[in-house]
């Protein structure tokens, strides 16, 4: 029995402004090769043109890749050598996996749609490192882990292209307890403490496309613990403590065209504790939401009376550990928590999902089950969205 896929040759791409990736070589895009007619084997799909063999392959889900990279030899390299991603996010294909850390075993990603647990490769660290705390985000096609070796702070990074994990570059003032955000290949780390404990007031940005870190402006007020993010084009800063007694309320809003901090004040009034976590904050559609720790309330910020207003409850308890070992996340257009259950078979990692828009019930939010990991406890150590044309 023959498979049949269908794609819809009419598709248009309005993209004037990016350069359309350059994925196959011009002596192979067609059927005839300096006059000759190319094998089957030379083809994507046997009896396809290249352009709409890609388009196909374009659209089905990464997770598949190994099985389906068995085709040819040809579309094994353009897995591979990442042309195959350009082709995606030329065309806009946008997925979201989920990855988390809940035990010493390391890393497993998550795909929200299909339902599917990936487990990583091992991270190649010392042990040092491997039993650390550590931090991280996604950005672009890359996962960012933070942590401590031996005598310094370093990065690793895991190539979901490759799948595959190698050295980062370091940041030019290395840090932990940092706030970070990302947008699209660039990821933003702010204030934090360094190798000798000094709280700071300096940001740098990531350029992932490039592997490289770039020094911003300084920050208004030197913090940690705090959290970052991207709204509406800008960076924000909020929360954190200012020592191990002096908690901040106020926020901190980057203009990427002044290259300019704006300090908001009261824009966090959440003000953190030594032993709390730093604030769990997402944002959807360019809105900012929270978790109040103390009450597991979800909260939604109006930017213009600068104040939190209640949209519901989490379906799990953040107060039971102060904030820590719960993740609140952006994914897609959906809210994201993952935190630990007790329940009949033991210990376990619980995915549930909510649309702020859309997922209201009777005034309350209406959250989704989005998938479970058994017998890894109940802490999720770190946890990293990756938004991206993967």
């Amino acid at each position: 029995m023959k498979n049949r896929i269908c794609v819809d040759t009419d598709m248009e791409v309005d993209n004037e402004e990016e350069e359309v990736p350059h994925l196959l070589d011009l002596n192979t895009r067609g059927r005839v090769d300096d006059g000759h007619q190319l094998r089957s084997s030379d083809s994507l799909f046997p009896g396809l043109i290249d352009d709409v063999a890609m388009d196909c392959l374009a659209l089905a889900c990464p997770s598949d890749y190994t099985s389906l990279s068995c085709i040819n030899s040809r579309f094994n390299k353009l897995v591979k050598n990442g042309d195959l991603y350009g082709w995606r996010k030329h065309l806009g294909i946008k997925e979201h996996w989920v990855y988390l850390v809940c035990d010493l075993k390391g890393w497993e990603a998550f795909d929200p749609l299909r339902k599917l647990w990936m487990t990583l490769p091992k991270m190649p660290c010392d042990e040092c490192f491997h039993h650390a705390d550590k931090e991280s985000l996604a950005v672009g096609n890359e996962l960012l882990v933070f942590g401590r070796e031996m005598f310094d702070f370093a990065i690793w990074k895991y190539n979901s292209t490759c799948k595959s994990w190698a050295k980062c570059q370091g940041m030019n003032l290395p840090r932990c307890l940092f706030g970070s955000g990302s947008f699209g290949s660039i990821a933003i780390v702010a204030g934090g403490s360094d190798i000798n404990g000094n709280v700071l007031d300096s940001a740098e940005l990531y350029d992932s496309s490039l592997g490289t870190w770039e020094t911003l402006p300084k920050m208004t007020t030197p913090r940690r613990l705090c959290s970052g993010f991207f709204m509406d084009g800008k960076f924000y800063v909020i929360g954190g403590m200012l020592s191990s007694t002096v908690s901040l309320t106020c926020g901190e809003e980057y203009n990427f065209e002044t290259r300019k901090w704006r300090k908001i004040e009261g824009m966090y009034p959440y003000a953190n504790r030594a032993a709390q976590a730093p604030p769990l904050v997402a944002v959807v559609d360019n809105e900012l939401y929270a978790v109040e720790y103390l009450s597991n309330l979800v909260k939604r910020y109006d930017k213009g009376k600068n104040m939190w207003n209640i949209l519901g409850r989490l379906p799990l308890r953040a107060d039971s550990s102060n904030g820590w070992g719960l993740a609140f996340k952006a994914c897609g257009e959906e809210l994201l928590v993952v935190g630990g259950q007790k329940g009949p078979n033991g210990e376990a990692i619980v995915l549930n999902a909510c649309s702020p828009k859309f997922g209201m019930r009777n005034g309350a939010l209406d959250w989704k089950f989005l998938g479970v990991k058994e017998h890894v406890g109940v802490f999720v150590y770190n946890c990293a969205v990756m938004g991206c044309c993967l």
